[in-house]
């Protein structure tokens, strides 16, 4: 491990030493945080991990050359600078030489002068190089795949160290792509972006991410403990605050995190009922009042109609077709309730571009193709097609809890007008709701669509992924290409023509934008949630308790 100048060492250890003595409670900083993971953690790699549980604690634990603020904003954290070449393809970030990197070698949580040293730009070197390495199996592998060489090393064709990521020193981090990509800034605030260091890497001998002491922190916090027996109680994951995190970026305002992990939603609303945790995450809100709780929702899923390309009369496009011209989200918007809005695109709204929801950016009602005719020509069309005079019990697969069926039963009513034809609801739990898309078992199911990471081409992308939404790309199969982009502007046309594309085939029919919430009691504030990956970021938090 390098050692630090002596100068900063004393810097860093007075800091440690003065710092408790700076918290105000009334100013809501040194709070210890009781917090909740629903389940255990399955790894605390950011090059690996892609679970709730794991995204939370890893958010909290590294942290990257970029973030995104709380306005929606790509800003720098441990990036000093950074500069873009003229043609919009290599990018040169220049490090902060305040972020540490700190492993409590004798478990003692004083921070000594051998356990602390600088992140340095060879360590972001290496963890895009385990991204792109097809050995680790990186879910982020294609995400990355812009970084020049790396289309070949995702093909086995040369190795990982080809990628075009250098280090020219320790304070300087090269990245050169194949073609100008105006989502590279948002690639880099994610986890799989955050350093790893290679040294300590190797050191864990293949249990890196496993457990607490297989984890190195540069972000602000440092994994203290982590304990799980799947057939006990009482597990837990409790973090510290890492006093080695010299940035200025963040002034962290908790001291510690402590992580109870229970097994299920309904037991972690337990807790939060008996006061035994601060803040948890969910896609139900009820029924929780915001006048006595935080209640914070974000629409970062869509909520759309697929069809079974292997049913007896979904299968059918005239029926597809119909489906959609059919739905007329005016009249469906006044059942909605607080929890939902309606839906004419594919992008939700959480997706955010330079600041602002690209739902602000592109109105969706220029998606609308609502025609009631030219349905009930194409239904009759399709019964035709068919053979058939009336189709026998149709029903729409749901899973519960998703959204109030009250809102689709309106819905199959106005088809029941439009069709003569009644569509009932089939609401499954999630398990079985899960095992019959991919058993192929439903005619119509309404699928809850979210990207993986909040940036518009990750939610295009499941198109791909997803074997039940790949009939809506129609007959060849591939999603349009919304990556290569240059600016903003020209991301947005490509967003919005993949859009249009899709809908345009009939095998995705959106209906609805839906929530997803942090719940938290009034005393607190500035807990931040990213409703894609899930986490939650105490960094900044306050609690006035």
């Amino acid at each position: 491990m390098k050692k630090i100048p002596l100068a900063m060492s004393a810097m860093i250890l007075s800091a440690l030493l003065t710092g408790c003595g700076n918290e105000d409670k009334g100013s809501g900083t040194g709070h210890m945080y009781d917090a909740v993971l629903c389940g255990n953690p399955a790894s605390l790699d950011p090059q690996f991990a892609y679970d709730p549980a794991s995204n939370t604690v890893i958010k909290n634990l590294y942290s990257g050359l970029m973030t995104v603020d709380a306005g929606g904003n790509i800003v720098c954290c441990n990036a000093e600078s950074y500069t873009v070449s003229a043609d919009g393809t290599a990018y040169t970030f220049v490090l902060r030489d305040d972020n540490f990197w700190f492993f409590d070698v004798n478990d003692d949580d004083v921070i000594e002068e051998d356990e602390y040293f600088p992140v340095t730009a060879k360590d972001y070197v290496f963890a895009l190089q385990r991204v792109l390495d097809p050995k680790m199996k990186s879910p982020y592998a294609d995400e990355f795949s812009c970084i020049k060489g790396a289309p070949l090393i995702l093909r086995g064709l040369i190795p990982p160290s080809e990628a075009e990521v250098y280090a020219a020193d320790d304070r300087t981090l090269v990245i050169s792509l194949e073609a100008p990509d105006a989502e590279f800034l948002y690639l880099m605030t994610t986890p799989a972006a955050y350093p790893c260091n290679e040294e300590f890497f190797n050191s864990t001998k293949g249990r890196y991410g496993l457990d607490d002491r297989s984890v190195m922190s540069n972000g602000a916090f440092f994994v203290r403990q982590w304990f799980y027996d799947p057939y006990g109680s009482n597990n837990i994951l409790y973090m510290k605050r890492n006093d080695a995190d010299w940035s200025e970026t963040y002034d962290i305002a908790p001291s510690l995190l402590s992580f109870s992990i229970e097994r299920s939603e309904d037991a972690i609303r337990a807790k939060f009922k008996a006061e035994e945790t601060e803040c948890f995450t969910t896609h139900n809100p009820n029924p929780y009042n915001p006048k006595k709780f935080i209640v914070e929702g974000k629409a970062a899923t869509t909520l759309g109609l697929i069809f079974n390309p292997e049913d007896e009369y979904f299968s059918n496009a005239s029926l597809q077709k119909a489906i959609a011209l059919g739905v007329d989200r005016e009249k469906l918007a006044e059942k909605v309730g607080s929890d939902l809005r309606v839906a004419y695109g594919i992008i939700p709204p959480a997706v955010m571009l330079s600041g602002r929801s690209y739902r602000e950016l592109v109105s969706d009602r220029s998606f609308d193709l609502y025609d009631r005719a030219e349905a009930k020509s194409c239904f009759d069309t399709g019964k035709e097609e068919l053979g058939v005079a009336a189709l026998e019990s149709p029903k729409i697969l749901v899973c519960s809890g998703t959204v109030d069926t009250t809102v689709l039963r309106a819905l199959t009513q106005d088809w029941q007008d439009i069709f003569g034809c009644y569509i009932g609801i089939d609401e499954v739990s999630e398990d079985v709701f899960y095992q019959r898309i991919d058993s192929k078992e439903y005619g119509i199911a309404l699928y809850p669509l979210r990207g993986e990471l909040g940036y518009g081409a990750s939610v295009i992308g499941r198109f791909s992924s997803e074997p039940c939404l790949q009939y809506a790309l129609g007959s060849e199969g591939e999603a349009p290409e919304v990556k290569k982009c240059a600016d903003t502007n020209e991301l947005v046309e490509a967003y919005t023509s993949a859009e249009r594309e899709i809908i345009g085939n009939y095998g995705f029919v959106p209906l609805l934008y839906k929530n997803s919430y942090l719940i938290a009691s009034k005393d607190n504030e500035q807990i931040q949630y990213d409703p894609f990956t899930e986490a939650v970021d105490f960094r900044l938090a306050l609690n006035y308790s």
